[in-house]
């Protein structure tokens, strides 16, 4: 006998290729896949340059695309009811950690809406993430 599980999509392309839900509910708690800086239609927001075998060239758009994850966190947290306010815990995955740390903390403080969020923090750096144009992805655990 399993556990009753909720899943949530954003109807993006790489859900079904990949083979997993954008978010879980499991009682009180919702877990939230990675999220990045795509649209609707699953562009990414602030694409950095790539070089010729797909390395980012600039990461200057660090805050364009942190800004939209948080956003598309929102959306998604809003298909169960909730709202970053219920999130407890998040985990930033970032291709350089200079260009996140100066943006960082402007943004979380305006996607949380609090001079200092109540909300454990890890933030890594890593060489290369899912998509070749992401510099920022950012799993969630809520509780409601």
């Amino acid at each position: 006998m399993g556990i009753d599980k909720d899943a949530k999509g954003m109807g993006m392309p790489w859900e079904e290729a990949y083979g997993y839900a954008q978010a879980v509910r499991v009682g009180d708690t919702i877990y939230v896949s990675g999220q990045l800086s795509h649209d609707a239609d699953g562009n990414i927001v602030g694409a950095p340059p790539l070089d010729a075998q797909g390395r980012i060239l600039d990461h200057s758009n660090m805050e364009i695309q942190m800004r939209q994850t948080y956003e598309n966190a929102s959306k998604l947290l809003a298909r169960f009811g909730a709202s970053l306010d219920n999130v407890v815990e998040e985990v930033l995955y970032v291709t350089d950690m200079d260009a996140a740390f100066a943006v960082a903390g402007t943004v979380r403080k305006q996607a949380y809406g609090s001079g200092r969020p109540e909300v454990a923090s890890t933030v890594l750096v890593t060489p290369r993430l899912a998509l070749a144009a992401q510099l920022i992805e950012i799993k969630f655990i809520a509780r409601v």
